[in-house]
């Protein structure tokens, strides 16, 4: 494994986690050796008598009970599932460039090439061990399954975000991080370690009948006392496995990856503020958007443009995108884009009726008008019940005459929370009846049931666009589509699956293309290329937790809404749809913000403050304001789900 700084350490804290590994089998066979002990004595005549012989049988049926649990403890313990990662795995035929740069990173580090190479929609990347019997890869020929090297897993926004040079630079670390995995000291003890982790859920794990499951609680308590023992030693030993590997990848690269470094959080924040803002509200839609990754792109590179903070790395785009790596990056990045849906959000694992790809061009009207008009028809439906001007139209006015004349809102907000409670238990997401026209249908289409008469997926009842704020400066507004990139890495151009490499663009800088395709895509459309062999490994609600695992989404992005939230949600919706209706305003797409309106082409970012001084304060004042500037007529009927 080589002399690195931390290499020695590492052995050292890996030899430990294994005499905890010994200490546990002398435990369990102290009882056996006292047993062959006594039975020994009493062959030989040294150890007769009544009391000996009573003995015998009590150590003697103590060893039996004692191996036979502890060999229950080893079979739990080899016959867990290790935790997966769910990731999209990219064979070396979908991506031999990429191939190529990692077996490159590998021979100048002197270490093991990793067995593979997978992407998960995150902004980080790592060694993972798949060589458990239970992952179902394939073994490597001539080569024992432990000893096969771990996977490399990247993050997705890096291939889109960084250049070539860039992710080479940033991997080197983790690549030669196969080095110190290859040691059998240390890959014998993470085996362990894994195996240990895997046994303690098995108590916990849905399906199990009553006489198994009260036999695994013994058996995760002896498992919490082995992880106890091991988990300082373990985690030095990983912490020595990250110096090692550190230490070595200075020799690649190095000036480089401190720039490179740079490019990591700004990614990570990007794709932070993406799926909160611009993401979640189309996955509550019934929609997933299937570019994301280019859409951090365009993210970002707007943010290079506005914030002098991110000033100059414009100037990188004229390089090769490392997307470009990948044979077919837009059947890449939907896979990751629904991945990341399902993990997320908790959508299902494949897309259907109720669960469609949208890009970004058609984002503003399948998800930001949907969205707006959703809310404003709850909110309708809300007042209706609470009896407030029953006969009335579904129009801005009703909206702002009830909340200035009552004190506060907080009946209102009650009732909309419930209201979304209700809808998120009642049903999945489903059809949903087509925006009305105004003043048709029932009141204005606000008390048409949902799902009535039209077979678009619905939005799920929860739908906004609020998140999380990322340590980003927010860059403007602007309608999707435009992005200085190559066409595999920014959603610059209508988005579909690529055909191949050989069609793919020189690179180089672009200017600012307008979306939509050009007069020959119109009349002959390029078919869709048959999708290259990308699988999530296993069922994605088993592969990662084992059988009836942690029930998806695993990573919720936002916190419950509490109830005045949800209130200046509705209502700036509702102002949103007044303001489309009547004032030629249109919904557009933020990149780092979200949903927003568009009036004349141009955000309104002061509409927010106004609406919540009508909620706090009961003062429409300020909103009537604003609504004369804008143009908006409150009075008029609006189009609503």
């Amino acid at each position: 494994m080589g002399e690195e700084r931390g290499a020695r350490a590492a052995c050292a804290h890996a030899l430990a986690v294994l005499r905890v590994r010994g200490r546990a089998l002398a435990v369990a066979s102290l009882p056996a050796a006292f047993a062959v002990v006594l039975l020994a004595g009493g062959g030989t005549g040294h150890l007769s008598g009544a009391g000996w012989d009573a003995a015998r049988w009590v150590v003697s049926v103590l060893a039996v009970v004692v191996l036979v649990a502890a060999a229950a403890v080893a079979a739990v313990i080899a016959r867990a599932r290790p935790a997966l990662t769910p990731t999209v795995e990219i064979p070396e035929a979908s991506a031999p460039d990429l191939y190529r740069m990692v077996q490159d990173l590998a021979g100048r580090l002197d270490v093991p090439v990793p067995s593979g190479i997978a992407l998960t929609p995150d902004c980080d990347s790592w060694l993972e061990d798949r060589t458990h019997p239970a992952h179902g890869r394939p073994a490597v020929p001539g080569v024992h399954r432990s000893d096969t090297p771990p996977v490399l897993v990247i993050g997705s926004p890096f291939l889109w975000w960084m250049r070539v040079a860039e992710l080479r630079a940033v991997l080197a670390p983790v690549v030669a991080g196969t080095g110190p995995s290859a040691h059998p000291d240390i890959a014998a003890a993470r085996r362990f370690v894994r195996g240990l982790d895997a046994a303690v859920a098995v108590a916990d794990r849905p399906g199990l009948d009553p006489v198994r499951r009260l036999a695994a609680r013994p058996v995760g308590a002896v498992v919490r006392v082995l992880l106890r023992g091991c988990r300082g030693h373990a985690a030095e030993m990983e912490r020595g496995v990250a110096a090692a590997a550190s230490e070595r990848a200075q020799s690649v690269d190095y000036g480089l990856r401190i720039v490179a470094q740079e490019q990591v959080g700004l990614a990570y924040a990007g794709w932070d503020r993406l799926l909160t803002r611009v993401a979640l509200p189309a996955w509550r839609m019934g929609r997933w958007p299937s570019r994301l990754d280019a859409g951090v792109v365009s993210a970002l590179t707007e943010l290079s443009r506005r914030d002098r903070l991110a000033e100059g790395f414009t100037s990188r785009l004229g390089e090769r995108p490392a997307c470009d790596l990948l044979e077919e990056p837009g059947l890449v990045d939907e896979a990751t884009s629904l991945l990341a849906a399902r993990l997320f959000h908790g959508g299902p694992a494949e897309g259907g009726p109720d669960w469609a790809p949208v890009d970004w061009q058609q984002y503003p009207d399948e998800v930001v008008d949907r969205k707006w008009r959703t809310e404003a028809a709850r909110l309708h439906r809300v007042l209706d019940r609470l009896g407030v001007d029953r006969d009335a139209e579904a129009t801005l006015a009703r909206v702002m005459d009830h909340l200035s004349t009552t004190r506060t809102g907080e009946a209102l907000a009650a009732a909309i929370t419930a209201e979304v409670s209700r809808e998120a238990t009642a049903r999945p997401p489903a059809a949903e009846a087509a925006p009305e026209a105004p003043g048709t249908g029932a009141r204005a289409g606000h008390e048409t049931p949902a799902g009535a008469g039209h077979e678009t997926p619905a939005p799920a009842p929860d739908a906004e666009a609020g998140g999380r704020p990322a340590q980003v400066p927010t860059a403007a507004p602007q309608q999707p589509g435009p992005a200085p990139q190559y066409a595999s890495a920014g959603p610059e151009e209508p988005i579909r699956p690529q055909p191949g490499p050989q069609s793919r663009p020189q690179p180089g800088p672009q200017s600012h293309p307008q979306p939509g395709p050009g007069p020959a895509e119109d009349l002959a459309p390029a078919p869709k290329p048959a999708p290259p062999p990308i699988s999530v490994p296993g069922d994605l609600d088993h592969a990662a937790w084992g059988p009836g695992g942690d029930a998806l989404p695993l990573f919720p992005l936002q916190p419950p809404r509490s109830g005045r939230e949800l209130l200046a949600d509705h209502v700036t919706a509702m102002v949103c749809c007044a303001a489309v209706d009547t004032a030629g305003a249109a919904p557009g797409l933020d990149w780092l913000d979200g949903p927003t309106l568009l009036v004349g082409g141009k955000r309104h970012p002061d509409l927010a403050g106004r609406v919540l001084s009508l909620i706090e304060d009961a003062d429409p004042e300020p909103l009537r304001s604003w609504l004369a500037t804008v143009g908006v007529r409150p009075e008029k009927p609006v189009r609503l789900v």
